[in-house]
């Protein structure tokens, strides 16, 4: 399993928002900015499906990022599985105006850990410069 996280100064009903909304998503889901998410699909509860196609700017890598939420539990877990029945996580710990997110995943096989935890981080990284900035 990878784990990534950050600590966001914000309220976690604005990191919730931010998080789980698709034009927010949209603006921060990318670990650089030679990366953007020109699409979403987000249904937040278990059983809802969601997909985010993730590109280079410049076209030469595209790949959708989807599956199923199987446990929501608002302000506190987010549990999925993807289409290639990998599962993670996203769990979200309120410290007042602060909230810790840790996301943790399986790993795919076609790309190496490092470069898999490397992308998330510098996602979940951008998603905290994202929150505080707006």
């Amino acid at each position: 399993m990878i784990t990534v996280q950050t600590s966001v100064n914000a309220k976690i009903e604005k990191v919730w928002e931010f998080w789980t909304t698709p034009k927010h998503i949209q603006r921060w889901n990318n670990p650089t900015d030679d990366w953007h998410t020109p699409a979403v699909e987000n249904d937040v509860k278990a059983g809802g499906k969601f997909k985010y196609t993730i590109a280079t700017k410049d076209g030469t890598i595209s790949f959708d990022y989807e599956g199923i939420y199987t446990k929501v539990d608002k302000f506190l877990v987010i549990e999925y599985q993807l289409v290639d029945n990998r599962t993670g996580s996203v769990q979200f710990e309120s410290q007042g105006d602060k909230v810790i997110i840790i996301e943790i995943f399986e790993p795919e096989k076609a790309h190496p850990a490092s470069e898999q935890k490397e992308f998330c981080q510098g996602v979940i990284d951008n998603f905290k410069k994202y929150a505080e900035a707006n």
